[in-house]
């Protein structure tokens, strides 16, 4: 009679030690959910990380910045893959200014977000006179990080780059230009970029380094995978690349 009483509450306590595993595994799959789902909201609607992949926005940004935009600023477009337009976006704040350094979807390549600075918005005039910017007749200076790498000055049968224009910008368009002007493919050659495509305001560089192209870099790879691809490359040595005196710039 003992051992059965004895088996009775072993089976008993098992039972008891099950369930609380089960609320346990439940209440852990619970937060992961909230987490996850907290996180795509963030994501989708406030900020987003995004990295630097080429030098046309040098000296202001470089290859190899990471850094935050603020989504919500421009209302966040709500995306779904393999569609080019989003499905709504939420009210905006304000809309891109003249000098806001913009993210926004590539014309070209649906799958690539670019970061151009905006020189001219909607009903605005813009052209280009020997590499000097002018936006409705008005000079407009340089961005202090601005940079130009080739002295020579071509005209606009032969590129667009240093001679442009006028153009006017069509309502809800916006002109790009990468701060790194003779090496820079932007609106001068893509033309205005539409609203439509905007996803937020460059804000602040959380990590920055030197980073090498690794052999799986320009082999024709999706963007993303292409990307990560080369970040795992170079993870082993990033520490000893890494530019510390710029993370928590902010982007301006």
């Amino acid at each position: 009679m003992a051992e059965q009483r004895s088996t009775g509450r072993a089976t008993s306590d098992s039972g008891a030690n099950a369930t609380k595993r089960k609320s346990g595994t439940r209440e852990y799959a619970s937060s992961m959910l909230i987490a996850v789902g907290l996180a795509l909201v963030i994501r989708s609607t406030v900020v987003q990380a995004f990295y630097i992949p080429s030098g046309s926005m040098e000296d202001t940004l470089f290859v190899g910045d990471y850094l935050l935009a603020n989504k919500f600023l421009y209302g966040a477009p709500v995306e779904v893959p393999g569609i080019r337009k989003p499905l709504f976006r939420l009210p905006a704040v304000r809309e891109p200014r003249q000098g806001d350094i913009v993210i926004f979807r590539s014309k070209t390549q649906p799958d690539r977000d670019l970061i151009k600075r905006c020189v001219a918005v909607g009903g605005q005039v813009v052209e280009v006179k020997d590499k000097v910017l002018y936006v409705d007749g008005k000079r407009v200076p340089d961005a202090p990080e601005a940079k130009y790498v080739d002295s020579n000055v071509y005209s606009g049968s032969r590129t667009a780059r240093d001679n442009f224009g006028p153009y006017k910008v069509r309502p809800d368009h916006f002109f790009m230009m990468g701060d790194n002007r003779d090496n820079s493919s932007d609106s001068r050659v893509f033309g205005a970029v539409p609203r439509d495509l905007v996803k937020g305001k460059a804000m602040i560089i959380y990590w920055s380094s030197q980073l090498v192209d690794g052999p799986l870099y320009n082999t024709g790879l999706p963007p993303l995978l292409e990307d990560a691809a080369n970040f795992a490359w170079n993870l082993p040595s990033l520490a000893g690349r890494s530019r510390y005196r710029r993370l928590g710039d902010v982007i301006h």
